[in-house]
C-alpha cells in the first residue's frame, strides 16, 4: 500500500518537471525568434497619366443619301460602294412608269393644242392674203399672228408634258434636262448602293422620306462618335486631345480632337452615358474605313517626370497620407505626404520624402 502511495507520488513528480522543461523551452524560442523585417521601395521620376475611357465608331462627318426626284424603276445603275465621285456626276438611271390618268390629260392636252393651232394658221393665212390685197387693216392681221405664236408655243408645252409624263425628260430651251438621272448633290467616296437594276424606287416627298439610291460621304473628314459615363462627363471640355484605338488596325494610335459633348445623357444598362464627338486628324494618305469600332483614350490630367510612390506604399491616418521611412536597421520613421496627382498605380509626391530614400511595403512582412 504504502509502496503504491510513493509510485505514484514519483510520477507526479516527473510529470510537474517535464511541463515546466516544456515552458521554459518555449519561453526560450520565443525570445530567439527573429524579429519581423519588411521589404522596402524607392520613389522614382515618373510619368503620371490620369485618363478615362470611351468606347465608339468612327463615322463620316456628313452623310449625304441620295434620292430620287420621280418613282419608277431603276433602269441602271453607274456606280458601286467605293467609287469617288463628284457633285454632279450621275449615279443611276430611273425609267418612269406613267399614271393613267396623267397620260390620259397629257395627250388630250396635246390633241387640243394641236387643233388651236390649226384654227389659228388657218386665221392667219386667210388674213395675211386680205392684208396683201389691201381689204385689211393692219391691226387685225397683227392680232391672228399673235393668236398663231400663242397656239405653238401651248402646242410646244403640251408636246413637252407629255414627255415629262412618259420619260421624265424635258427638252424645251434647246437642252435635255431630266429628272430621272439621279445625280450626286456632293463630292465624296460612295459608301452604300442599296438599290439594284429593276427595283422600284419613290420619289421624297411630304409623306415619304423617299428611296435611298446611295450614300456619298467626305472620308477625309471624319469623327469619332461615342459614349461617356456621367461620372467622367464633368471633367471632359471642348478641345482636348483624344487618342483612338481603332480595333481593327493593330498598334493603332490616332490623335482626335474633343469637340462636342451632348447636353443630356441617356439611360443604358443602368447608368448614364452622354455622346461625345471628336474630329479625328488623319496623315496625309491614311484612310479609315466607315463604321469602324473604337476606343477613345481621354487624358483629363497628366504630370512629366515627377517624383512618384507606388500606392501600395502609402497609408492614412484619416485625410492624412503617410509612409514609413527605413531611418536604421529595421527602423522606421513616419513620414506625412503631400500628394498631388494619381493614376491609381503611382502617386506623384510633393513633399516627405527624397529620391533615394528606402519606404517601408507595410504589407509585405517577412520572418528569418
Amino acid at each position: 500500500m504504502k509502496n503504491g502511495k510513493l509510485v505514484a507520488l514519483l510520477i507526479g513528480v516527473l510529470l510537474v518537471l517535464a511541463g515546466t522543461v516544456y515552458t521554459v523551452k518555449h519561453l526560450r524560442d520565443q525570445e530567439q525568434q527573429a524579429e519581423a523585417t519588411y521589404g522596402t521601395e524607392t520613389p522614382r521620376v515618373a510619368d503620371i497619366v490620369l485618363k478615362t475611357i470611351a468606347s465608339g465608331s468612327v463615322q463620316p462627318r456628313q452623310e449625304i443619301l441620295i434620292k430620287p426626284q420621280v418613282s419608277g424603276i431603276v433602269r441602271r445603275v453607274l456606280v458601286e460602294a467605293g467609287d469617288a465621285v463628284e457633285a454632279g456626276d450621275v449615279l443611276a438611271e430611273v425609267m418612269i412608269v406613267p399614271d393613267v390618268a396623267a397620260l390620259s390629260n397629257a395627250e388630250s392636252r396635246l390633241a387640243r393644242a394641236q387643233i388651236t393651232l390649226d384654227d389659228a394658221q388657218l386665221n392667219h393665212d386667210r388674213n395675211a392674203d386680205l392684208l396683201a390685197r389691201g381689204v385689211l387693216a393692219p391691226a387685225e392681221a397683227q392680232r391672228t399672228e399673235l393668236a398663231l405664236k400663242q397656239a405653238r408655243e401651248e402646242l410646244y408645252a403640251a408636246e413637252d408634258n407629255l414627255r415629262i409624263v412618259q420619260e421624265g425628260v424635258t427638252a424645251r430651251g434647246g437642252g435635255n434636262a431630266s429628272n430621272t438621272l439621279v445625280k450626286a448633290t456632293v463630292s465624296g467616296m460612295v459608301l452604300e448602293v442599296p438599290i439594284k437594276k429593276g427595283n422600284s424606287v419613290i420619289e421624297a416627298n411630304n409623306f415619304n422620306e423617299g428611296t435611298t439610291i446611295a450614300s456619298v460621304a467626305d472620308m477625309a473628314d471624319l469623327q469619332f462618335v461615342g459614349k461617356i459615363d456621367e461620372s467622367e462627363v464633368e471633367k471632359l471640355h471642348e478641345g482636348m486631345p483624344i487618342r483612338l484605338t481603332v480595333g481593327a488596325i493593330e498598334g493603332s494610335q490616332i490623335p482626335a480632337t474633343l469637340e462636342h459633348i451632348a447636353p443630356k445623357g441617356v439611360a443604358e444598362g443602368g447608368a448614364i452615358q452622354f455622346e461625345i464627338k471628336a474630329a479625328v486628324i488623319l496623315e496625309e494618305g491614311q484612310f479609315l474605313r466607315a463604321g469602324y469600332s473604337a476606343t477613345a483614350i481621354v487624358v483629363l490630367d497628366e504630370r512629366k517626370q515627377v517624383l512618384a510612390v507606388s500606392e501600395r506604399l502609402i497609408q492614412y491616418d484619416g485625410d492624412q497620407p503617410f509612409v514609413d521611412v527605413l531611418v536604421g536597421e529595421n527602423t522606421y520613421e513616419r513620414r506625412d505626404l503631400k500628394v498631388g496627382l494619381s493614376d491609381g498605380l503611382i502617386t506623384e509626391v510633393l513633399e516627405g520624402v527624397e529620391a533615394q530614400e528606402a519606404i517601408k511595403i507595410w504589407n509585405q512582412p517577412r520572418y528569418e
